[in-house]
């Protein structure tokens, strides 16, 4: 039998009677990955406090957080809607003012988004390709993903050309946009006055709908759109909807603006 001291059972040579086995790697290892495990299920006990993560409402992904919000600012906008309207009659019952001064503050409300306006009205709807498109005519590539999505400036783009058109109001999806209004998008969904929308985008506008329509095929980036139309297949429709109603903008017209940290 070999007396070398990394033989198992043996103490290397000049040891004294009792002496410890040596420095063992793989013993501490294990022990260390065994006290790491205990750790982390601690960890997790005391972050769950004794529920099921998976199943647990109140860690929400953050898709639904934005639903929820968007939801909720909804509920905002339509209550701070009736507060603005019960305001309204109760300074029009008895405000002092003459029916001239009535008469021009009605014309700056028209202005401003923030009433009712009936008219002649025309709606544009854009939809996302289907996934599985392919190029439908010859010499254009196959589809990158981002040739089969709606994007901000494609809906900027048919904002731009009805004001252009000389649209008297707009609504898109179902809100009223006002001067400081802001068309974004977040990958593929629509982010307006707070609230979220997914595609199919329909954007109504009241005005001379031949003027609309020759404003909508001037535009330069309309046009650049309608190759993706006709070659990837994204959706475009136009339609004549007759005599509408766009809503009042509800939201508030407070500027809100970003503080440095004191």
């Amino acid at each position: 039998m070999s007396n070398s001291a990394d033989s198992p059972g043996t103490q290397s040579t000049g040891s004294g009677p009792g002496r410890r086995p040596g420095f063992r790697p793989v013993r501490m290892l294990t022990a260390a990955v065994f006290a790491l495990a205990g750790l982390l299920f601690i960890t997790s006990f005391n972050t769950a406090k004794g529920t099921d993560i998976r199943q647990d409402g109140s860690l929400l992904k953050l898709s639904d957080l934005i639903q929820q919000r968007s939801r909720k600012n909804k509920e905002l906008d339509e209550s701070n809607a009736a507060l603005r309207g019960s305001v309204e009659s109760l300074a029009e019952s008895d405000d002092g003012s003459t029916k001239a001064q009535d008469r021009k503050l009605t014309g700056l409300e028209q202005s401003a988004g923030t009433q009712k306006l009936t008219g002649h009205g025309l709606t544009v709807t854009l939809n996302d390709a289907p996934p599985n498109a392919t190029a439908k005519l010859p010499g254009y590539p196959e589809p990158q993903p981002d040739y089969l999505v709606i994007h901000q400036q494609d809906l900027q783009a048919v904002v731009n050309a009805l004001w252009q058109g000389g649209a008297q109001g707009i609504k898109v999806m179902d809100q009223r946009l006002i001067s400081t209004s802001a068309v974004r998008c977040v990958g593929n969904t629509l982010i307006l006055q707070g609230r979220v929308y997914s595609p199919p985008y329909r954007i109504t506008a009241i005005g001379d709908p031949d003027k609309l329509q020759q404003s909508l095929a001037a535009s330069k980036a309309i046009q650049t759109y309608m190759v993706y139309v006709n070659v990837y297949g994204l959706g475009w429709k136009v339609t004549d909807d007759g005599t509408v109603t766009l809503p009042g903008y509800s939201g508030t017209v407070d500027l809100h603006y970003a503080k440095p940290v004191q």
